[in-house]
């Protein structure tokens, strides 16, 4: 796809900044189930943000919210600072799309592109030129006279995101958009939907359970948790400075292990390392450290012994049992990981870098 037919694709956004998104105070409740708990959240101009969280954190009800499909018990939701909190969704001006296609199967893909330029009562020719420039767009130029049965289900999502630029929303709304779709054609979509939002210069809300989806394609990223977001930050600083240890642990894989507070640091497995972010003043404490910021050798006078080794192209991610019944998950570089095999005895050492230490406190 060229550059000029991206820019004729972007036309109906041009001249017309995508504006931000202001969440203030909103609570939603379902009976006793408290979904949102005073969500505040700002977004801005041309933001891609994904809202990351466990099953039932309340990610999908804020989505509704700015959509305008589930009114707030409470609170304001704000787009470029006017109060849209009781604005019908159709006229909210945002485009969505669903986990579902949604596609109708009586009409054709070009037909289905078009359907909100229809609805409005454009001309016809604009309605063609519209949904063959987006079809360009999403890479289907050539399938405007199929039907949604004929296409794939990452062909049918492409469609779904074409519709929902079409009438060139203010904000683009994506709900799990992937989560149907096979491993290898949701990584490649994701690509493509980070590449049309830049080029598009769009304001973006993504909302995914899927780590490696918020993580690879977001500007930022809001993590939820019982309706309350822990932490909003760039997905580097999600993964090395998380904020609480929930967000430590739920992002990424987390060891958590058993530490002392010493002047100027903490010790773990035998070894003084300097504290990262804030230290606890006093009391238990635990450790949480990366499977890559753990240090493994083979070792026949070692304490720990490889339990599992899991192989995954450039990195190898071995299990190893410590004293106390303690599990930890290294990961190495396969190419040094050859002698390392399940019953190899090894020492395993902290990498000489900041750790991030908590209160010990009972798991949820």
């Amino acid at each position: 796809m060229t550059a000029a037919s991206l820019r004729t694709a972007a036309a109906g956004l041009e001249g017309r900044a995508a504006v931000p998104i202001r969440l203030e105070g909103l609570t939603r409740r379902y009976g006793p189930v408290v979904a949102l708990d005073g969500l505040d959240l700002d977004i801005a101009a041309g933001e891609f943000l994904a809202l990351l969280g466990p099953s039932g954190c309340g990610k999908t009800t804020a989505l509704r919210a700015i959509a305008g499909f589930d009114r707030p018990d409470a609170g304001r939701v704000l787009l470029d600072g006017r109060d849209i909190t009781g604005t019908p969704a159709n006229k909210r001006d945002m485009g969505m799309v669903f986990q579902a296609y949604s596609l109708f199967p009586n009409l054709t893909v070009a037909e289905n592109v078009a359907f909100g330029l229809r609805v409005r009562r454009r001309a016809k020719a604009e309605q063609a030129g519209r949904a063959a420039e987006l079809l360009e767009l999403v890479g289907l130029a050539d399938r405007g006279g199929r039907y949604p049965h004929q296409l794939s289900g990452g062909q049918q999502q492409r469609v779904a995101l074409a519709r929902a630029l079409a009438v060139a929303p203010q904000v683009l709304l994506l709900d799990e958009p992937l989560s149907a779709l096979d491993a290898q054609v949701r990584v490649q979509l994701r690509e493509e939907i980070r590449r049309i939002q830049l080029e598009l210069g769009i304001t973006t809300v993504f909302v995914t359970h899927d780590q490696a989806e918020a993580l690879s394609v977001a500007d930022r990223v809001g993590v939820l948790r019982a309706g309350r977001l822990e932490q909003v930050a760039t997905p580097d600083e999600l993964y090395e400075r998380p904020a609480t240890a929930f967000v430590a642990e739920f992002v990424g894989t987390m060891n958590r292990l058993p530490a002392v507070l010493a002047p100027g640091g903490v010790e773990l497995l035998g070894r003084h390392r300097p504290v990262a972010g804030e230290r606890p003043p006093s009391g238990p404490v635990v450790a949480l450290v990366r499977p890559e910021s753990l240090l493994v050798a083979a070792d026949p006078g070692g304490s720990g012994r490889v339990i599992t080794r899991t192989f995954s192209g450039a990195v190898t991610r071995l299990a190893v049992r410590l004293p106390a019944d303690l599990e930890v998950r290294v990961d190495v570089p396969s190419a040094d990981s050859q002698d390392l095999t399940p019953g190899t005895a090894v020492t395993v050492l902290p990498a000489e870098r900041p750790v991030l230490v908590v209160r010990e406190e009972p798991r949820a």
